[in-house]
């Protein structure tokens, strides 16, 4: 029956045989019958995939139930499988690693004590003569054997304490196993595959902590292999991994003497990317990246070599700047950037004096990785780029968010000179008459400025108002470079706040490009950002912005989620008006939706008035978010000076919800069981409690009943939210507490009675009941 499920298991078409066989066999692995098949499921005579399954039984066995084996039966282990694997030395691939694996399993239990020279025994064993096996498949097999025994420690169940024992055991224990890889490596007659297999096989013994001037002969000899591109791959993969290691850092004299192999390799990397050779420029440059990022702190310190580390950095800075586009071209310069974080960090952690040097030595440095990273951000030509994939075009705008999160942090290396160098060269490119600069030199430069301007606070920059300046002049002649105009000016937005005599030099830009579906996102979360920051110096504009606002939300050129932004840009430019206007702005804004509404009010549900519904509702929502005359959210130092003398008379809000309040109850009568319709409708009272707050108070009473008529006809969870945030608001004011008590009492009646049916099938109620019941 054994025989009969791995056939099913590996030759039956129907999925649900293999499926109970997997089954049956796992369990059968773990049995204590596996001791016994395992070993007859070897023959020789036997498939691969059947020996497969007896060589992993054994190390399932042996690794998670070793307690089960006597110990008096460990050495009889041991050479069955020293026998098995020199056996299948000429046999199946697949089945003598998994024959090394159990048999790593084995020596990593007995160590120390029960098998004490485990490693070297294994070397000898297998460099005894043996006359049936031919010489080559041997050192293959225990090259097998000493490449799984690492990774078998890496993953094995052993406690905590014994892992420490085992770990130092294996670190002097390569005493046996480097002499033997540097003298295969050496040989000139060592075929290709072998030397590949001793780089994968020192590969995974450095990964056990072992100091790193025990590796140094291995690692040099790791380098020369680097110039055989056969061994290529495998000889960087040795390299970093030596090199990576955290213990790394302690063996400084072995980390300088690294250096000059690594500077070695530049030619090797030069030819490479002239005939274009991604795979081996990209290794070149993890090599050079993994010995600057993680051990720049340990070489800085060694003041007296500065100028070979500053060759290693001018290195790793050629990498940056690799010629071609990314991802198309080339796809390392990406590998470089946390580089410049781990040095920047790393100088400005030193003492005032040794800061003082490394700064004179690297800020020229870091001017130049500015310059370099801003030429690797440049759009190609727009004939290149129209050919890229849209995937190629993803990979490309995350690299740039990259590169600007990097200008952002080497800000605070170079400070304001830096702003001020961008600016310098933004202004040459557009008044040189003599030398047109193309459209992709111009928006690096923007994007630069943007990228600092997002996060650092400009406001003390003298460059700012030439910048504001400079911007009208651009000639936008495609979308990326109106995207970034858009976005530079919305990362301006709070400096314009407090200089709005320059409001008006841009602000015409970002209304015509409001008209322009391709630039949808940039100069919707533009106009946004400038109505949030100066509010208090729109008035003179709001006429015309919410006349621009009104015509592209009328002629629908937005996707769902701008329109919402559109207004909410609109709330907060609405708020700083007095409230006869705020009145009559609300009144044209709003009133083609109010018709729109009246009419898919009458009509039968269906799912595309549904979503019609969904989407006013969904604007009402966002405009009364932001819409706020009491300033509840004001956070600037200086808006005190601004603010508007307090209004008499009701909100301008409750105003407009009890004028369609009456509208919205019929709406909700129509579409009382669709949960997003109810979520819609709740969304526009939630969003008006939170930001009125007690001036909400006059809807109190007629919310609080529709909420009730609602709840009892069919419960949902968002009106239970909204009951909450009644419940949170008006908690201090006992003048409205009969309309919310009864409105409590009444969604816990119909909640109760819910429960007594079962809970389980109304999860979000349950979630929102206990979260009413806990606020």
């Amino acid at each position: 029956s054994l025989f009969q499920a791995l056939h099913q298991l590996y030759y039956d078409p129907n999925i649900e045989n293999k499926n109970l066989a997997q089954k049956w066999l796992m369990q059968a692995q773990v049995s204590p019958q596996a001791w016994h098949f395992s070993w007859l499921l070897l023959h020789m005579d036997k498939v691969p995939e059947i020996q497969y399954f007896g060589a992993s039984a054994l190390h399932i066995k042996i690794s998670r139930y070793w307690n089960d084996i006597p110990a008096d039966q460990y050495e009889s282990l041991k050479s069955q499988l020293f026998t098995h694997i020199t056996r299948f030395a000429s046999g199946s691939k697949i089945v003598l690693t998994r024959l090394c694996v159990a048999l790593a399993s084995l020596a990593l239990s007995m160590m120390p004590e029960a098998w004490p020279c485990a490693v070297a025994d294994m070397v000898r064993m297998f460099q005894a003569e043996d006359s049936n096996v031919d010489g080559r498949a041997r050192c293959l097999a225990l090259l097998e054997l000493l490449t799984v025994l690492p990774e078998e420690f890496q993953t094995s169940r052993l406690p905590q304490y014994r892992k420490g024992q085992v770990r130092s055991v294996l670190a002097q224990e390569c005493g046996s196993v480097f002499p033997l890889l540097e003298q295969l490596l050496q040989q000139q007659d060592s075929p290709g595959f072998i030397k590949q297999k001793v780089l994968k096989c020192f590969s995974s013994w450095v990964q056990l902590e072992i100091p790193l001037m025990d590796c140094e002969n291995l690692i040099q000899a790791a380098f020369t292999s680097l110039q055989d591109p056969e061994l290529f791959d495998t000889a960087v993969e040795a390299v970093v991994n030596a090199i990576s290691q955290p213990d790394a850092q302690r063996y400084v004299n072995t980390l300088l003497k690294l250096i000059p192999p690594v500077l070695g390799l530049q030619e090797q990397l030069r030819q490479a990317v002239q005939s274009g050779d991604m795979e081996t420029s990209h290794g070149i440059c993890r090599i050079a990246v993994a010995l600057g990022e993680n051990h720049s702190r340990a070489l800085l310190d060694q003041v007296e070599h500065w100028q070979s580390f500053l060759a290693l950095v001018n290195m790793i800075m050629f990498c940056t700047g690799i010629p071609g586009h990314y991802p198309v071209n080339e796809t390392t310069s990406s590998l470089t950037l946390t580089f410049w974080y781990t040095l920047q960090d790393d100088i400005l952690s030193f003492e005032p004096d040794k800061q003082a040097v490394y700064q004179q030595v690297y800020r020229p440095v870091y001017f130049q990785l500015v310059d370099v990273l801003l030429h690797k951000a440049q759009f190609p030509s727009d004939e290149e780029y129209g050919f890229w994939s849209s995937d190629e075009k993803e990979q490309f705008r995350i690299y740039r968010v990259d590169i600007s999160d990097t200008l952002m942090y080497v800000y605070e290396m170079l400070g304001a000179e830096l702003l001020s160098s961008l600016y310098d060269k933004l202004g040459r490119l557009l008044t040189n008459a003599e030398q047109p600069s193309t459209w992709q030199h111009t928006e690096a430069l923007l994007y630069g400025f943007q990228s600092i301007a997002e996060t650092i606070d400009v406001n003390y920059s003298d460059v700012v108002p030439g910048l504001i300046g400079l911007i009208p002049r651009i000639s936008i002649s495609n979308v990326q470079l109106a995207d970034t105009v858009m976005f530079t000016i919305g990362a301006l937005s709070e400096w314009l706040a407090d200089h709005p005599v320059m409001i008006n030099n841009v602000l015409p830009l970002v209304l015509q490009a409001l008209g322009n579906p391709e630039l949808s996102i940039s100069s919707v979360s533009t106009l946004k950002k400038i109505c949030r920051e100066c509010k208090y110096d729109l008035p003179p504009y709001a006429a015309n912005i919410v006349a621009v606002s009104q015509e592209v939300l009328m002629k629908q050129i937005h996707k769902t989620s701008q329109c919402m932004w559109l207004m909410q840009a609109l709330g907060f430019l609405l708020s700083a008006l007095q409230v006869e206007e705020i009145l009559k702005n609300l009144h044209s804004l709003i009133t083609p939706y109010i018709q729109q509404l009246e009419k898919l009010a009458d009509e039968t549900p269906n799912p595309s008035n549904k979503l019609a519904i969904i989407h006013i509702l969904g604007l009402l929502s966002n405009l009364f978010t932001t819409l706020d005359i009491s300033h509840h959210d004001d956070d600037h130092e200086n808006t005190e000076v601004k603010k508007l003398p307090v209004q008499q008379g009701p909100n301008p809000v409750v105003v407009v919800l009890q004028q369609v309040f009456q509208l919205i109850q019929k709406v909700l009568s129509k579409w009382m069981n669709d949960a997003q319709v109810v979520e819609s409708v709740c969304a526009i009272f939630e969003k008006s409690v939170k930001t009125l707050l007690d001036d909400f108070a006059p809807m109190v009473p007629q919310l609080c009943e529709m909420l009730g008529q609602m709840y009892s006809t069919i419960p949902q969870a968002s009106a239970i939210d909204l009951t909450r945030q009644l419940v949170h608001i008006f908690a201090h004011e006992p003048a409205h507490f009969p309309p919310i008590k009864a409105l409590f009492l009444l969604v816990t009646s119909v909640t109760l009675t819910l429960f007594q049916q079962g809970p389980r099938d109304h999860p979000d109620i349950v979630d929102s009941f206990m979260q009413l019941l806990a606020q």
